[in-house]
């Protein structure tokens, strides 16, 4: 073992038995592939230590201190809240991410001289990734006039709402409340069944990838078509497409 370097791959929400080459997730195949690219091979001259904070965003401070008292040459981590949960408890540790509007969020000082011990890549790019989606879901229900998304209330962003009037949609129902649990989900769907929602958004904040099952019964029960940003794992697509029908869901991983 000596001489191999020490990675911690940490996730949100997903498993960590799916933290490998082979995961349902492209983002995270991604990693491991140009990994290997580079020459780092997995128990040839790099060590894997994989973390989940499995969708409960509490957990998420004291996951990076356990990720950081195991010491390891680098941190590579999902998700702006991980993130700087990681930045918080160490200055020293290299840490790459993949984070969204990280300077707006904290995260680094600027893109161009991030600073500190962060690096990392955006997999958002505004408005227009928004506009993306609420295109494909526009062609999916073409007659939709009301929007619900299923997003943390800290990411609910006012200026979408007058870019939606662009499409000819109107954001209806209210953000999830914290602590996020079933009956949140519940609450919120009731909420937008309320206000007649016509088509439902689902961002990929790692509480929605943790209870994905739920919010596609939820959607099937209420007759909702749905927009996912989340990655799905085959058995919840497969599920997906079963209960909604391909025509009624898309899964925007699959295309973006």
């Amino acid at each position: 073992m000596l001489g191999k370097r020490r990675i911690a791959v940490v996730h949100p929400s997903h498993p960590v038995a799916t933290l490998t080459e082979t995961s349902f997730a492209p983002g995270i195949r991604a990693i491991f592939t140009e990994l290997r690219r580079l020459g780092y091979v997995e128990g040839k001259n790099i060590l894997i230590d994989r973390y989940s904070g499995e969708g409960h965003a509490s957990h998420y401070p004291e996951l990076a201190r356990d990720v950081v008292r195991s010491n390891p040459d680098l941190i590579i981590a999902i998700g702006n809240r991980l993130v700087l949960d990681l930045k918080a408890a160490t200055s020293t540790i290299p840490i790459v991410g993949v984070f969204g509007q990280p300077v707006e969020e904290g995260i680094v000082g600027s893109l161009a001289r991030p600073g500190g011990n962060i690096t990392g890549v955006s997999d958002s790019i505004g408005w227009e990734q928004w506009g993306k989606r609420v295109q494909l879901l526009k062609q999916m229900v073409p007659l939709a006039t009301r929007l619900g998304i299923v997003e943390l209330p800290e990411a609910r962003d006012e200026s979408n709402a007058a870019q939606l009037e662009l499409f000819g949609l109107t954001r209806v129902g209210p953000p999830l409340k914290r602590p996020i649990d079933e009956t949140d989900y519940r609450r919120l769907f009731a909420a937008l069944a309320q206000e007649g929602a016509e088509a439902i958004l689902v961002t990929d904040a790692s509480e929605n990838t943790t209870n994905l099952r739920l919010v596609i019964e939820l959607a099937e029960k209420r007759r909702l078509p749905l927009v996912t940003f989340a990655a799905l794992t085959s058995r919840s697509k497969e599920r997906a497409i079963r209960l909604t029908g391909k025509s009624r869901s898309i899964f925007s991983n699959d295309i973006l």
